[in-house]
C-alpha cells in the first residue's frame, strides 16, 4: 500500500469517515463501517447519482429489489454455474490470491523495469488464457512459465489454479437443508429483469425505457483489500436501459458519454480517468468498456458499462416460463429488448472522492491538509465560528446556524483558536467557514473564508444564502 493511500486511511478513520467493521473484536476483513462524515459523503453521493439518472430523464424509473431472491434467478442469470474466480494459493504463506492479478502484478513489473516487449508477450497470453476453454490451467501455466513467485512470501511453492464461486449461500425457513439454500444477491442488475414487465406496466413505459436502482451486493471476494475498493459487502448503483435489438450500440455510446461526465462534474480531474475496453466479454455482453480512476494503488475500474444483448430476460423467459417479450406499439411487432448496463460502485465512488480530494500544501510556512470535495458533495457544506465566546457573537453564529441549515449541511465550532478551526474544516472538506466577530455584532457583516483558495470576503449576513449558492452553482475543480 502507497504512503499517500495510507495517509487517506488514516485520516478516513480519525475524522470519522469510514471505520472498521466490528472493530471492538478485532474486526471482521474486508468490512466496514461508515462514520458520521463518510455517511453524508455517501449520501450526497448517491443522490447527485439518483438525481442524475431518475429524476433528469422521464424515461427511467427506480426500484429497490429484495437482497434475497428465488434461487432459480441466479441459475438463470448464470452465477450458479460460471460466477467465479480463478484461486490460487501460496502453499508457504498460506495466502489466496486471484491467478490473473498475479499475473497483471508480473506485467506492470515487467514495464516498470522497461521490458515492454516481455510485457506485451505476457498480455497476450493473458487474454488468451482468460478465453481459454481451460482459464484455470491456462493461467496456472503462465504463473509456471514466468516463475512468478508470491508478492508475501517470496516463494515460488503454488497450489494448481481453481475456480472459486464468489456467491454466499445460507438456507431459509426454519430448518437448514440443501432444499432450502438462497443466496445473498452478487449484483443487483437481476432485481431489475425480474421486475421488467412491473416497472414497465406500472410506469407506463415504452421502449427505450431505464430501470435503477441502488442497493446492496455481497461476494465472497477471494483477495478483499485495499480498504474499501474489494470488499465483501458492497452498495452498487446499477440502471438497466432497454432497446430495441440492433439499437444497442447507439445507446451503449450515449451512456458512456452521459456516465463520463457524471465524474467529471464530480470534480475529478479529466487527466486522472480514462476508458478501458474489456480484453475477454462476459457470456452475456456484446460490448463492455470501464471508467478507470488512478488510484494511489495504481488505474482501477470504478464503473463498467456494458452491452448485456437480451440474454438476461430471455433466461428468465427460459427458467421461469414466462413471457418477457415487448409489444411495440409503433411497429406492431414483438421482441425481447436488449440491455444497456450502467453500473458503478457506491464505495468505490465514495473512495475515489477521497483520493481526488486528498491534498497536502504549505501554506505560510506550516503544512495544511485538505480534503478539496465539490461543495455539492461535501459531507459539511459550511462551519459557522464565533471568534470568540463572549460580547454577542456566540448567539449571533447560532442564529446564522439555524438560517443556513434549512438549505446546507452546517457545522458550530466554537473551540480553540480560529486558525485550528480552519484546519479542522479543510480537513474534512468543509468548502466554506463564516466567522462571525465584533463587527458582524455592530454591522451585522461576517467573514466568509473559501477553503480551495482562503480567500475571504466581507459581505451582509443576509446575503449569506444567496451567496453561498452563487458560489456552489459557479465553483470549478481546482
Amino acid at each position: 500500500m502507497s504512503d499517500l493511500f495510507e495517509k487517506i486511511v488514516s485520516l478516513s478513520k480519525r475524522r470519522g469517515f469510514i471505520f472498521q467493521s466490528s472493530e471492538i473484536y478485532g474486526g471482521l476483513a474486508a468490512t466496514y463501517d461508515y462514520g458520521p462524515l463518510g455517511v453524508e459523503l455517501k449520501r450526497n453521493i448517491s443522490q447527485r447519482w439518483w438525481n442524475a439518472m431518475v429524476q433528469r430523464h422521464e424515461n427511467i424509473s427506480g426500484l429497490d429489489a429484495a437482497i434475497l431472491m428465488h434461487p432459480t434467478t441466479w441459475k438463470a442469470s448464470g452465477h450458479v454455474d460460471a460466477f467465479s474466480d480463478p484461486l490460487i494459493d501460496d502453499k508457504t504463506s498460506k495466502m489466496r490470491y486471484r491467478a490473473d492479478q498475479l499475473i497483471e502484478g508480473h506485467i506492470d513489473k515487467l514495464r516498470r523495469k522497461g521490458k515492454d516487449e516481455d510485457a506485451d508477450r505476457v498480455y497476450q497470453a493473458l487474454v488468451d488464457a482468460l478465453n481459454a476453454e481451460d482459464a484455470a490451467k491456462a493461467l496456472y501455466d503462465i504463473i509456471m512459465g514466468e516463475e512468478i513467485r508470491s508478492p508475501d512470501s517470496g516463494m515460488f511453492d503454488w497450489t494448481e489454479v481453481r475456480q472459486f464461486n464468489l456467491m454466499f449461500d445460507t438456507t431459509i425457513g426454519p430448518v437448514s437443508n440443501p432444499d432450502n439454500k438462497i443466496y445473498l444477491r452478487p449484483e443487483t442488475a437481476q432485481g431489475i429483469f425480474v421486475n421488467f414487465h412491473n416497472v414497465r406496466e406500472t410506469g407506463r413505459h415504452q421502449v427505450p425505457f431505464g430501470i435503477a436502482q441502488i442497493g446492496k451486493a455481497f461476494r465472497n471476494e477471494i483477495v478483499a483489500r485495499q480498504f474499501i475498493f474489494r470488499m465483501r459487502e458492497f452498495e452498487q448503483m446499477e440502471m438497466q436501459y432497454f432497446v430495441k435489438p440492433g439499437e444497442q450500440m447507439e445507446a451503449f455510446e450515449q451512456w458512456r458519454e452521459e456516465r463520463m461526465q457524471w465524474h467529471l462534474d464530480n470534480g475529478i480531474r479529466p487527466s486522472k480517468l480514462r476508458w478501458h475496453v474489456h480484453e475477454k466479454l462476459a457470456h452475456y455482453a456484446d460490448a463492455a468498456q470501464d471508467i478507470q480512476y488512478e488510484f494511489p494503488i495504481g488505474w482501477q475500474e470504478v464503473e463498467g458499462i456494458h452491452s448485456r444483448t437480451d440474454f438476461d430476460l430471455k433466461a428468465h423467459q427460459e427458467y421461469s416460463g414466462k413471457k418477457m417479450e415487448y409489444f411495440d406499439p409503433q411497429t406492431n411487432e414483438k421482441y425481447i429488448p436488449f440491455v444497456v448496463e450502467t453500473s458503478v460502485g457506491l464505495d468505490r465512488t465514495v473512495l475515489t472522492l477521497l483520493c481526488e480530494a486528498y491534498r497536502e500544501e504549505e501554506v505560510g510556512g506550516e503544512s495544511r491538509t485538505v480534503l478539496k470535495f465539490h461543495p455539492r458533495l461535501a459531507p459539511i457544506t459550511v462551519g459557522i465560528l464565533p471568534l470568540v465566546k463572549k460580547d454577542g457573537m456566540p448567539e449571533m453564529a447560532h442564529r446564522i446556524e439555524d438560517e443556513l441549515r434549512q438549505h446546507f449541511s452546517t457545522s458550530y465550532d466554537e473551540k480553540g483558536a480560529v486558525g485550528r478551526r480552519y484546519r479542522r474544516l479543510d480537513e474534512i472538506g468543509t468548502p466554506f467557514c463564516i466567522t462571525v466577530d465584533g463587527e458582524s455584532v455592530e454591522e451585522g457583516s461576517v467573514t466568509v473564508r473559501h477553503r480551495d483558495t482562503m480567500h475571504q470576503d466581507r459581505i451582509p449576513a443576509e446575503n449569506l444564502t444567496a451567496y453561498l449558492l452563487g458560489q456552489i452553482r459557479d465553483w470549478k475543480t481546482s
